[in-house]
Order: structure tokens, then C-alpha cells, then sequence
């Protein structure tokens, strides 16, 4: 279609009678007529023609994202800060990923001109906690805790404030790229990170990023699983996927929108979830809110 036909179709939404029948078929063109929704939308100062825009391009968006998370998913989900980006985008269609790239870039680089040859994981990991916890001072966001703001990565690096899944992705992240051999875990009511050393000589231990970068032993994990009343399992000592890391903030964002009484947008997130999430699978598991 030329850009003289997008405008005559998107104009003949102002008729009642062809209208539902228009809005279908401007959903089949897809995100690429957005621009053109959105400079109808500047030129209208009818309300009621500006919501149906403003409904067309979120549920154009919305298409778009679920197919790309579908493509993330089935290209393995190896980038975590794509998957990231991605439930970024729901809140946020136009949040640019290379500047996510650049800022968690910019945390590596303080990073590594701390790191020396040899170190121990002990002060790999005192370098990393100075860097992300001191010198940036990212913290628990204990005031807004259910905020849906916690699970937003550009948000969270912003405001140096986020949940504890967010907060130990920035710092996976960083680590990945420092080439640590830290990976995340499941665990229940909270997410953590395992430090699993190459050097057969030192002991694996786990990450709090919620506290700080605290070190937890194994034994640490063996009691806090304990006061939870659970029957211990491996999955809450072993590495997840990126793909379980993602699934996880989106169950988040999802009961964060239930919490502020937002069904709607719960609802479409649980979309989201169910396209990571294989058929049978619990939905919630025993995941809470981190």
C-alpha cells in the first residue's frame, strides 16, 4: 500500500459502520503502520478516535513483541539481555537495547580494570560488589518492592533501585562478560547467584544480590530452604537457563500488575509467560515474587 492509501484506511475509522472491519485490517498490516497511527493520532482532537489509536498501536506492539519473543525463545534464548529487553519492551516499546548494552558495557569496563590475574572468586567478587554496590550503589527497592518498575532493566540501571532478580541479572551480566563462572538459581521466594570456581580446590558459593553481594555457603541455602518448610531439591542449588531467568521476571511483572490492580496488563503478560512456557508446566510453581 502507498502512504496516500495507509492514510485513507486509517481514516475511515471515524465511520462507525466499517470501522471494526478497518481495525482488522490494519492489524494484518502489522508494526510498520504505527508511524502513520501515531500522526493520525497528533492530528485528531476527537478522544474517542485517539483511544482507538492509542489501542491499535499497543496491540500492534504487542503482536510484534510476542513474535519476537517466540523467535528468542526458539533461537534457544541464549542472550539474557535480550530476553530482558524484550519484557522491557512491554512497558516500554521504544527502549533502545544498545544503550541497555552500553550501560551494562560501561559496569564490565569498571569492573575489569579492578580485576587482576590470579585472583581469588572471593575478591572477583569484591571487586564486582564495590563496583555495582558502592560505586553505583544499586539496592533493594524495599519502599516500591511490587512496583512493576523493579522489573524493568533500563529502569532499575536508572534509578539504581530493583527487585532481586534484576538486581543479579545486572551483575550475571556483567560477570558473563568478565567471563566468571557465575550463573543464576531458582530459589524460592528469591534469586540468587552461584559462584562455581574452575579450580577444583575452591568450594562453589552463592550470590545475594539483594543483600549486597553477601556470600552464602551451600549450608546457607540448606537452612534458608529449611525455615521455608520445603523438601530440599537440586534445582535450588544448580544453575537455570537464561529462558528460566526470563520466565521468572515475567511471572514478577505479572503479579506486579495484579498488586496494583492492573488485570489487563497481568493478563497480558501471562501471555507473554505462556509463550516461554511449556505446555503442563506450572505457571507459578513455587516462585515467588523477587
Amino acid at each position: 500500500m502507498t502512504n496516500k492509501e495507509i492514510k485513507a484506511l486509517i481514516s475511515l475509522l471515524d465511520d462507525p459502520e466499517v470501522a471494526p472491519q478497518i481495525q482488522g485490517t490494519i492489524q494484518n498490516l502489522g508494526e510498520s503502520i504505527i508511524p502513520f497511527l501515531e500522526e493520525s493520532w497528533e492530528e485528531t482532537l476527537d478522544p474517542q478516535q485517539q483511544q482507538r489509536l492509542e489501542d491499535l498501536i499497543h496491540n500492534l506492539q504487542f503482536d510484534g513483541l510476542k513474535q519476537r519473543l517466540r523467535v528468542w525463545r526458539d533461537t534457544g534464548g541464549d542472550s539474557l539481555l535480550e530476553g530482558m529487553w524484550l519484557l522491557n519492551s512491554y512497558q516500554y516499546p521504544d527502549a533502545d537495547f544498545q544503550a541497555l548494552n552500553r550501560a551494562i558495557e560501561q559496569l564490565r569496563f569498571e569492573a575489569w580494570t579492578q580485576m587482576r590475574p590470579g585472583m581469588h572468586p572471593a575478591d572477583q567478587v569484591q571487586v564486582l560488589n564495590h563496583v555495582l554496590f558502592r560505586t553505583h550503589k544499586l539496592a533493594a527497592n524495599t519502599q516500591n518492592f511490587h512496583s512493576p518498575a523493579n522489573s524493568m532493566l533500563h529502569l532499575v540501571l536508572e534509578t539504581r533501585r530493583g527487585n532481586p532478580l534484576t538486581l543479579c541479572v545486572i551483575y550475571l551480566l556483567v560477570a558473563q562478560r568478565l567471563m566468571l563462572p557465575i550463573y543464576g538459581v531458582n530459589l524460592p521466594n528469591l534469586f540468587v547467584l552461584l559462584f562455581r570456581p574452575t579450580n577444583p580446590n575452591v568450594e562453589p558459593f552463592y550470590i545475594n544480590c539483594y543483600n549486597r553481594g553477601l556470600i552464602l555457603t551451600r549450608t546457607d541455602i540448606e537452612h534458608y530452604i529449611a525455615q521455608l518448610n520445603l523438601t530440599p531439591n537440586e534445582v535450588f542449588f544448580e544453575p537455570c537457563s537464561h529462558l528460566d531467568i526470563v520466565r521468572r521476571a515475567l511471572r514478577n511483572l505479572q503479579l506486579s500488575f495484579e498488586k496494583m490492580q492492573e488485570p489487563a496488563k497481568a493478563g497480558e503478560v501471562a501471555e507473554l509467560l505462556a509463550i516461554l512456557t511449556d505446555e503442563g508446566e506450572s505457571m507459578t510453581d513455587n516462585e515467588g515474587e523477587e
